[in-house]
């Protein structure tokens, strides 16, 4: 595995190494030993498996507040997607800003996410899939985020009208956002 820093410490694209043939392929997605020895000492304890039935779902931006917090390792399996996280930790130099990824299916590629960070996607493929691995157990009381179009963040997503749950669409604007990590 292929571990690339992002501009937002902590964050990385990971690039499994990927063994293809005329029957298909075979990567190994994840490897406790190979994320120890990069520094990265999350212990999963959660698997989470999302379709998004249409291009232009957007879902996000999510996180966990303290102690609820949680890193994710994400990929797409099927399809394709915009992928964008935020720094939300306030004593981090890159505090506020975002850096954003396309993920799928045909590039096996796969971000991990530290706490700290909220975490948003946009489908770019009808039916696309998307698996995540989460270090802490959702708690509902901990549930939080920021509205995907905030205009301080000022993300460039590839879509104007996104597809959004109730939820989503009612998130609260960073400048609102009092961080606790």
């Amino acid at each position: 595995m292929e571990f690339i820093e992002t501009t937002l410490k902590g964050a990385y694209i990971i690039k499994p190494k990927v063994f293809q043939d005329d029957r298909g392929f075979f990567l190994e997605s994840y490897s406790e030993k190979v994320f120890t020895e990069k520094g990265i000492d999350a212990k999963f304890v959660q698997d989470n498996h999302s379709l998004s039935a249409k291009k232009g779902v957007l879902r996000g931006f999510h996180f966990q507040l303290p102690p609820h917090d949680q890193a994710k390792l994400v990929r797409v399996t099927r399809g394709k997607v915009y992928d964008v996280i935020i720094d939300l930790r306030k004593n981090s130099e890159t505090f506020g800003k975002w850096e954003g990824f396309e993920l799928s299916g045909e590039n096996f590629q796969m971000l991990f996410i530290p706490r700290g960070f909220a975490h948003a996607y946009c489908t770019l493929e009808d039916n696309t899939e998307f698996i995540y691995k989460v270090d802490n157990f959702y708690a509902p009381v901990a549930d939080s985020g920021i509205i995907w179009n905030d205009p301080d963040l000022n993300i460039s997503w590839p879509i104007e009208n996104p597809i959004l749950s109730e939820k989503d669409a009612k998130l609260q604007k960073f400048k609102d956002f009092n961080s606790p990590f």
